[in-house]
């Protein structure tokens, strides 16, 4: 079997060889062996990463991310998991998209001054409020045996 080491392992997915050390220590990937000092990968590592990679683009985090694989390696990616992220990507895409509608209105404004504007004197209560900027307080993750 063709095993790669860290370095083919790093230039084949972008990802650095300290990074690649590091999700090793974690439990993510696994090293099969080394070839002197250099640690060797099978090459499904590389899937392994890209949906690591997947993952962390969503927003999961690492302990989240380790969840989503059987002891033996294979996938298990919770449904209900993915659809609470879903939803809190679509709460963050609406406070985004809230921002840049007000962002693009005051960039345009006609009002002598910003603060003359009703609408970005009203952006100015939604942050005052809490509403904007506050990131929201995740639910501890059920774990699994």
């Amino acid at each position: 079997m063709i095993h790669l080491d860290i370095a083919e392992v790093a230039q084949q997915s972008g990802i650095p060889a300290s990074t690649l050390r590091y999700y090793d220590e974690k439990g993510l990937i696994a090293s099969t062996g080394r070839r002197g000092l250099r640690r060797l990968f099978d090459p499904g590592v590389l899937e392994r990463l890209a949906l690591i990679a997947v993952g962390r683009a969503a927003g999961f985090s690492l302990d989240e991310i380790a969840l989503m694989f059987a002891p033996e390696g294979q996938p298990r990616i919770d449904r209900q998991m993915l659809a609470v992220k879903a939803d809190e990507l679509d709460r963050t895409i609406r406070k985004l998209s809230a921002m840049r509608d007000g962002l693009r209105h005051a960039a345009v404004c006609p009002a002598p001054s910003h603060m003359e504007c009703p609408t970005f004197r009203r952006i100015l209560r939604v942050a005052a409020s809490g509403a904007v900027g506050v990131r929201e307080k995740r639910a501890p993750q059920p774990t699994r045996p």
